[in-house]
């Protein structure tokens, strides 16, 4: 029974069944969060949020655990590696020089294998099947980016790592390539110690967003992340926003790829963080040609699907502007006008509006040259 366990014993228990379950990390906090309300309140105020309406429509009680779910006394934080297992040594490099070819279609790393909802949920599930085994009724919720919870300050707080300036959660032995998830329990827990911050007068993550959503730092204005805009964002896409983009069609990555902190990113030990074939290395024309039932079958069980095929091909649209802007010969110009005329009369004004855009990228081509 609950009134019967040595809680401390507890939770190193709960930490090798987190292991056995390839969780990189298991962390406890406490439910006072009371200190993290004015900054919420505050970025909320200042619309930074954009489109993502759940955020405001909750409110506080991101920020308080037992009036999200009633009974809460403590959170488990879990952290889960996302790097694919065959990622090569030098891989940020790898992943930067991405970037520098405007044909290619570069899609998040954490994008590029299955669902991390999916593999997130069910094996902290698990987890917390175990814990009930061992302690008798549990009243519990499992969270994997799916409800309004203050998931990177749960995690500083149970000392998963420290807020990076770009907002994300830094690890000395992890980097950011990680997953959150959380189990709330109405079982009292002791609290893990936070650990202190390591960024140091480091600002390569502000430097290097192409867009400078990062405003400052742990201040970051959603509404101009390429991450927010790929994914979340229904709607048209702002045309000053559009070229800064470039060949980022599903999320970005830019500001952990300047982190020193990743060269410390540890590869997954699960197969389903593995890419996909067809996602990485692609071409913008490749991609842009699926069908909607090709894009379904291709994204089966991938986080992409949730953006649907028209965001699909808004966000190559806009990538294919940008190529075509950037086009080094008449034969590449050729064929990625070819590519967006060929969704000129497409059903959706959203995606015909972001079609129309792209070919106007290439009016300043001449002679087979990209001008800038």
């Amino acid at each position: 029974m609950k009134s019967g366990f040595d809680a401390a014993q507890l939770v190193s228990q709960i930490q090798a069944w987190g292991r056995e379950l390839a969780f990189s990390q298991i962390g406890v906090a406490g439910v006072d969060l009371s200190a993290a309300e004015p900054g919420l309140t505050a970025w909320l105020a200042a619309g930074f949020h954009g489109d993502m309406g759940y955020m405001a429509r909750h409110g506080l009680r991101r920020a308080r655990p037992a009036e999200l779910v009633p009974g809460t006394v403590s959170v488990l934080t879990a952290r889960m590696d996302y790097l694919p297992q065959g990622t090569p040594e030098h891989w940020q490099a790898l992943e930067l020089d991405r970037l520098t070819r405007p044909g290619e279609a570069v899609v998040s790393l954490y994008a590029r294998g299955r669902d991390y909802h999916k593999v997130l949920r069910n094996r902290l599930q698990q987890l917390a099947d175990r814990i009930a085994a061992a302690v008798g009724p549990l009243g519990h919720r499992v969270f994997t980016d799916s409800a309004p919870v203050l998931e990177a300050e749960l995690a500083q707080r149970s000392g998963q790592g420290w807020r990076g300036k770009h907002t994300l959660v830094l690890n000395r032995e992890g980097g950011s390539m990680f997953f959150l998830g959380e189990i709330y329990l109405d079982l009292a827990l002791p609290a893990s110690d936070p650990v202190s911050d390591h960024c140091g007068a480091c600002a390569a993550c502000l430097a290097v967003c192409p867009t400078q959503a990062i405003l400052g730092p742990q201040r970051l204005d959603a509404r101009r992340c390429i991450s927010y805009l790929t994914i979340e964002h229904a709607g048209p896409i702002a045309e000053g926003l559009r070229p800064l983009i470039g060949n980022r069609i599903y999320g970005c990555d830019d500001c952990q790829l300047v982190c020193p902190w990743n060269k410390f990113a540890q590869r997954s030990t699960l197969p389903d963080f593995d890419p996909r074939d067809g996602l990485t290395g692609a071409t913008l024309i490749e991609l842009f040609a699926w069908s909607e039932e090709a894009f379904l079958r291709r994204t089966e069980g991938s986080p992409i699907r949730r953006i649907g095929h028209e965001r699909w091909l808004r966000n190559i649209a806009v990538a294919l502007g940008n190529a075509l802007r950037r086009a080094a010969s008449a034969g590449e110009s050729d064929a990625t006008r070819q590519a967006l005329a060929s969704r000129a009369d497409h059903p959706s004004e959203l995606v015909r509006e972001h079609v129309a855009w792209a070919l106007g990228q290439g009016e300043g081509i001449q002679a087979g040259r990209g001008l800038p």
